[in-house]
């Protein structure tokens, strides 16, 4: 009765690997099937985002080259300044780069704009990075900037406008 029992559970092992190969076999299928479904049914849907996305730009494009205006333009009153570009007075391996918008009273003068893109040069020179750490140090520069811009132009920049601001 004993061999009876051990040749009896001979079959059920050999097929305990090949059942395990069956199952991932079959499990695989399922999955390829399923991804290539999903992928018929997501694929058009990308195809005709694409589609869309690429005429936005291509109107973009074509605003851009009719000349839409831009915020910053003597009819507004608003005149960008070149970007400044200077190191730091300590460490002077730390470099800033600067992008302001000044906001004229009345009709812009390029002489004044000038004087105050060289004023802002000289002020950020002898600015340290310790002094403009932080929200509190960048306010700081904000209001010293402002304060040097309304000296320099006696009143007829109202605001100075800050595009970008970056210390690297």
């Amino acid at each position: 009765m004993a061999d009876a029992d051990v040749s009896a559970g001979q079959p059920n092992r050999k097929s305990g690997p090949l059942m395990t190969i069956i199952g991932v076999a079959i499990l695989t299928l399922l999955g390829a099937g399923g991804g290539w479904a999903v992928g018929t049914i997501v694929a058009p849907e990308i195809k005709v985002a694409k589609e869309v996305g690429e005429a936005k730009e291509a109107e973009a494009k074509k605003k851009a080259e009719e000349g839409l205006a831009r915020i910053s333009t003597e009819a507004n009153n608003v005149v960008q300044l070149e970007p400044i570009t200077s190191n730091l007075a300590y460490p002077s391996e730390n470099w800033v780069r600067l992008e302001v918008a000044l906001l004229f009273n009345g009709p812009p003068d390029v002489k004044v704009a000038e004087d105050i893109h060289q004023d802002i040069l000289a002020y950020i020179r002898t600015v340290s990075l310790q002094q403009i750490e932080g929200p509190r140090g960048f306010q700081y520069l904000k209001d010293d900037i402002q304060e040097r811009v309304d000296l320099r132009s006696q009143g007829r920049v109202s605001k100075v406008m800050f595009r970008t601001f970056v210390i690297e």
